[in-house]
């Protein structure tokens, strides 16, 4: 479910630390009926496993395969242009505590780099030509004694072009990409034990 952006801002999240020049895009809920205060490593590695691009809506698999061939067309996704290249990594502006919780190698099946991992919170990133980005992931208590998975994407975009894409990509993002995205991470949670085997 879409959330306002305040959802995101009016917790004490260690991303606002590190991201003052990013604005938030997108805040997003998924629910996890049955979870406890310690589940959300479990919820990540769910997440992990049952996040495959297979197993993506057949009309969401279809739009990332357009953005990739766009993308190889006109060159959005040089190496260049990528964390390290274009835009330096978050890493670089974590505190002691922080940049210890992930190791700044690690590489996983998902195409965002780790920035830190707690608890609580999870943030990873990526750049291209047309934005650098972050996916924000965090474990919130539902008030009735559950917790749920909410998702916050904050950008960058690069300059007037990265402007121009993100709003173009705007409805594709909340009418196809999150509701499916909603619909795979909630089976993800309700398959976790087949999953996580």
């Amino acid at each position: 479910m879409r959330l306002p952006r305040e959802a995101h801002t009016e917790r004490p999240w260690r991303i606002h630390e590190i991201t003052r020049d990013f604005r938030i895009e997108d805040v997003w809920s998924f629910r996890t009926p049955g979870a406890g205060a310690d589940d959300f490593p479990v919820m990540l590695a769910a997440v992990r496993a049952g996040g495959r691009s297979d197993q993506e809506s057949r009309v969401a698999r279809v739009l990332f395969a357009v953005r990739r061939r766009l993308g190889d067309l006109f060159g959005w996704d040089e190496p260049r242009d990528a964390v390290g290249g274009r835009v330096r990594s978050l890493r670089e502006r974590l505190p002691r505590d922080l940049f210890e919780t992930v190791d700044g190698t690690e590489r996983d099946d998902l195409p965002l780099t780790p920035v830190y991992r707690l608890p609580d919170e999870e943030a990873r990133e990526l750049a291209n030509r047309t934005v650098h980005a972050v996916m924000h992931l965090g474990w919130i208590p539902t008030g009735d004694g559950g917790y749920e998975l909410r998702m916050a994407v904050l950008v960058k975009p690069n300059g007037l072009f990265g402007r121009l894409y993100m709003a173009f990509i705007a409805p594709f993002r909340h009418l196809i990409v999150y509701p499916a995205l909603t619909r795979q991470w909630e089976r993800a949670w309700r398959d976790r034990d087949s999953l996580l085997g």
